[in-house]
């Protein structure tokens, strides 16, 4: 078995030093350097601003409908919701009644938290995984898998519209004194607020400002509307069954009380994997710092979650899976109070739950050649990719000194990996015209696709900037 330590590229070897966390054997590649190390990787990127971008097509409007408006995110969002208004209206035409609408509000919660579920989310993106040999707007169109959280949002609203006239027509069941009862109308107008509550505080600008108190809602408002859940369909099963039926004879032919049953195991399927682990860290600078952990593998694109007090918050980081090496790393850079205080002091154990799960730079393996643009820190969820060397990826970096701030045998590593990386100091030559920049890698390289790591303004406006133009681009979605 390999240890940490024998990271190697034999076909790039120059030099070994000797890893000293780890023992062992690290292969790096050295050249003369400067006294501030750039000298040997500051490079790759020279006469960019001399290159034209094409102009951007379509209309003004219709540009701005397609790839801002109504992205992929919100099209399955609209997708959802308006169906389920569609439904609703004829319900609302038709008539109905309590049981059925009841089995349609259960139906879209089921939806809502499913699609959220680890397992499921890295079945969908083995699913969606095309070989290379189809052609490349079908395997564009697949990479959008991961703006399903279109899917959860939009089911999640129209559950909650659909849960307002289910609350109408029990109350109008109650006054009329058929089979509703008292509890059932108490318990559905308490899951009616919380659910109010839960999806006013999940509105996008709200969650960027406050998004601990978000989380903090989401979970035990959700944990609470769960368990709601649960006695709203024994009461509604108990009022509404046949004449002469058990409660459990009528619990087993009830299709919500199944839907329960399967959306619960789904919540508690992450904290079943609710566990302390020991790990390995190593100080990379005062503003980076690598965590190693050996309780589970991890494939290129995956994401963990790690906290100090699992009830009241979780911290999402990419995985780092070296070929041959056992577990995986983080890296977490400063950029709060929590990730500040674990980079000044490491801890040597932590909480982790769930199962390592499929993220946006799992689209990755779709594409013949990729352009992989990484901003500072978002070089973590790239390196996997650029370790496993599985496809042809040509590596952009932009960030402040790299050495200085991620440490020599970090980038070090990457450049033995990917010795042809483009790398773009923002220290020395100031911030760059990320657009124009990343267009003349792809034309340069002769790319399918760019993927970027970075922070929300930039994502969005890359992707923009270049799917205007043309150019397949991914990279984060923010609104779910």
């Amino acid at each position: 078995m390999a240890t940490p330590g024998d990271r190697t590229i034999e076909s790039y070897e120059k030099t070994e030093k000797k890893d000293e966390k780890f023992g062992g054997q690290v292969t790096v590649t050295t050249a003369a350097v400067s006294e501030d190390g750039l000298d040997d990787i500051d490079s790759g990127w020279e006469g960019y601003m001399d290159t034209e971008l094409p102009d951007k097509m379509e209309g003004k409007f219709f540009r701005n409908l397609r790839h801002q408006v109504m992205n992929i995110y919100r099209r399955l969002f609209s997708l959802v919701f308006l169906t389920n208004v569609g439904v609703l209206i004829d319900a609302c035409v038709r008539g109905s009644n309590t049981p059925h609408i009841g089995k349609i509000v259960i139906a879209n919660i089921f939806t809502a938290i499913l699609i959220r579920e680890e397992h499921i989310v890295n079945t969908l993106f083995y699913i969606f995984t095309f070989p290379t040999f189809l052609p490349l707007w079908a395997r564009v169109t697949v990479a959008r898998v991961y703006s399903l959280g279109g899917i959860h949002s939009g089911s999640a609203v129209a559950a909650f519209m659909w849960f307002i006239y289910f609350t109408i027509l029990a109350t109008q069941d109650l006054r009329r004194h058929e089979h509703a009862s008292a509890a059932l109308i108490a318990v559905t107008y308490i899951i009616l607020l919380f659910l109010a509550i839960i999806i006013g505080l999940a509105a996008p600008a709200w969650r960027r400002i406050h998004h601990n108190k978000f989380e903090m809602v989401h979970r035990f408002l959700g944990w609470t509307v769960t368990a709601l859940v649960w006695a709203l369909v024994i009461l509604l099963t108990n009022d509404y069954k046949d004449p002469g039926m058990s409660l459990g004879v009528a619990l087993r032919k009830s299709a919500p009380f199944w839907l329960v049953v399967v959306l619960t195991m789904s919540i508690a399927s992450s904290w079943i994997h609710l566990r302390k682990v020991k790990i390995t860290t190593e100080v990379l600078s005062a503003h980076a710092l690598r965590v190693h952990y050996e309780y589970s593998g991890a494939i290129p694109g995956t994401f963990s979650r790690i906290s100090y007090s699992p009830l009241t918050e979780w911290h999402s980081f990419a995985t780092i899976a070296v070929p041959g090496v056992k577990g995986f790393d983080h890296i977490i850079s400063r950029v709060g109070d929590w990730t500040t205080r674990t980079i000044q002091n490491p801890p040597s154990e932590i909480w982790v739950r769930g199962v390592p799960t499929a993220g946006i730079m799992n689209v990755v393996p779709l594409f013949k050649r990729v352009v992989v643009v990484a901003t500072g820190s978002g070089i973590a969820p790239c390196a996997p990719h650029v370790y496993a060397n599985k496809t042809k990826i040509k590596l952009l970096w932009t960030s402040r000194n790299i050495r200085k701030t991620y440490g020599d045998k970090f980038v070090d590593s990457i450049l033995t990996a990917a010795p042809d990386a483009i790398i773009y100091d923002t220290d020395a030559h100031g911030k760059p015209d990320m657009i124009k920049l990343i267009h003349h890698v792809y034309k340069e390289f002769d790319a399918e696709a760019v993927c970027i790591i970075s922070n929300q303004p930039l994502t969005q406006k890359v992707v923009y900037g270049l799917m205007s133009r043309g150019v397949p681009a991914f990279g984060a979605v923010w609104d779910s």
